[in-house]
Parts: structure tokens; C-alpha cells; sequence
């Protein structure tokens, strides 16, 4: 008796319509030598997050250039699913993101797809894992627009460019924004490369976005770690300390 082979479930996210045609059209002509089921599609990054965190799905078909939200940020933020999908990026002509991904060795497909390059794509992904966080931020030439927190259940993105402030606690990140508290799993270090543009460290575990800084006050205890100033942010009554060694952004911002 022989086993019948489990479909593989494929999820398409592409901006545009006639692409997003194209890959059902040779995903179908597939169906003959790869069981295979199409349980969905979306236009953007945010909607394909929403629909992904419902689903169960094996391979995400992503585009990479999408506005709002490009493909590999969105991918990021799939790995905080509790079984994320396995990624195969498709893309049309661009030097750098090839040149990236067969560094990493990481699937993609050129555009216009052809049936046998996305035949052989599918039989890998059978046996392929996630991409790590790491190397997904390696192939992004940008920082994130949003990062991500998984709370029952859900996804929520929280764009970055709400954020007051970032503090290590433990093994979590505290983001705080003036609606409320987030936590995330990620390196404090890492967002710091990442975001240096937009946040500046005041302490070893606190980041600050440098356009919330309303001002500086003394306060707290002068002790060997701290500077005895506290910053204040637009929108919060919560002051942050300032460490000895980060003192030095009281005359740089104030």
C-alpha cells in the first residue's frame, strides 16, 4: 500500500495582481507532479501577516519589493509564528539581493517564474527550515519599519517610529510606546546597529529614540553607575537614568 504524500500548503504575498496570477497559474500546472494547495494570497505585508497568523502553512511565495513593508522585514516578523513557514523570496532582476542570497543560501525565484525552477523550489522547501533572524537581517540593505510582538496568539507590529523608548529586561525587550508596553526576544545590541539613526543608548540596558528626548533633570542617586541625570520623554511621566558613561548626551541633546 503505498503512502500518499501529504500537499504541501503554499501562501502567495505579491503587490501586484498580475504577478500574483502568474504564480497560481504555475503553481497549478505544479499540481502534477507536487501535491500542492493554494489556501490563500495578499497584497501587502500586513495583510499577509494577518492572515498568516490564522493559517498553517508550510511555503510563503514572497515578493521581496512591496511598499510599506518589504518581503524580507515581513519575514522577520513570520518567524515569531509558533511554526513559521518556510520563505521563498521571488524577485525580479536585482544584483544585490541575488548576490545576498546565494551567500546565505536562501531560495528565491527570478521573475517571470518558470514551472520547473518553481517545481524544484517547492521539493526543497519539503525539507528546508526557516532562515534565521540573523541572516534575514543581513540581506536587508534597511533597517525594519515596524518590530513585532507575539501575544496570545496574535502578532501585533509596532512601528518604529512610535517607539520612546527600548529596555533590556531579563531576556526580553521592553518597547515602549505612549499607548503602552510591548515585549519582544531580540539582542539590545542588534537594535541598536540596526536603529542608530533613531535611538540613542543611555544606559547599558536602555535605548532612547532621540526625537521623543523632551529634556534633562537631576534626579536618582549620583552612585558609580549612575550620572545622577534622568532624561524625560515627550508623553511620559517615566524619567530614564543616565549612566556615567552616556552622560555625555545631556550637552549633545539638551
Amino acid at each position: 500500500m503505498s503512502v500518499i504524500e501529504q500537499a504541501l500548503s503554499v501562501f502567495i504575498v505579491d503587490d501586484e495582481p498580475p504577478a500574483r496570477n502568474r504564480l497560481r497559474d504555475v503553481l497549478s500546472d505544479c499540481k502534477e507532479k507536487l501535491p500542492l494547495e493554494i489556501i490563500g494570497e495578499a497584497s501587502n505585508g500586513s495583510e499577509a501577516l494577518e492572515r498568516l497568523t490564522e493559517l498553517s502553512v508550510d511555503v510563503v511565495l514572497l515578493d521581496i519589493r512591496m511598499p510599506q513593508m518589504d518581503g524580507i522585514e515581513l519575514s522577520q516578523h513570520l518567524l515569531k509564528l509558533p511554526r513559521p513557514p518556510v520563505i521563498i523570496f521571488t524577485t525580479a532582476y536585482d544584483d544585490y539581493a541575488i548576490k545576498a542570497f546565494e551567500l546565505h543560501a536562501v531560495d528565491y525565484l527570478l521573475k517571470p517564474i518558470r514551472q520547473e525552477r518553481l517545481l524544484e523550489a517547492l521539493t526543497r522547501a519539503r525539507g528546508a527550515v526557516p532562515v534565521k533572524r540573523e541572516v534575514l537581517q543581513e540581506l536587508s540593505n534597511e533597517p525594519r519599519k515596524n518590530l513585532s510582538s507575539h501575544e496570545r496568539g496574535k502578532i501585533f507590529l509596532i512601528p518604529v517610529g512610535q517607539v520612546l523608548y527600548l529596555r533590556a529586561e531579563l531576556k526580553y525587550i521592553t518597547v515602549r510606546t505612549i499607548e503602552r508596553e510591548y515585549l519582544i526576544e531580540e539582542s539590545l545590541s542588534a537594535l541598536e546597529k540596526e536603529f542608530a539613526s533613531r535611538f540613542v543608548r543611555i544606559h547599558r540596558n536602555c535605548l532612547v529614540a532621540k526625537d521623543a528626548i523632551e529634556g534633562f533633570v537631576r534626579g536618582g542617586e549620583d552612585s558609580a553607575e549612575s550620572a545622577g541625570w534622568m532624561v524625560k520623554l515627550k508623553g511620559l511621566d517615566e524619567l530614564l537614568a543616565i549612566s556615567r558613561r552616556q552622560q555625555h548626551i545631556v550637552k549633545e541633546f539638551g
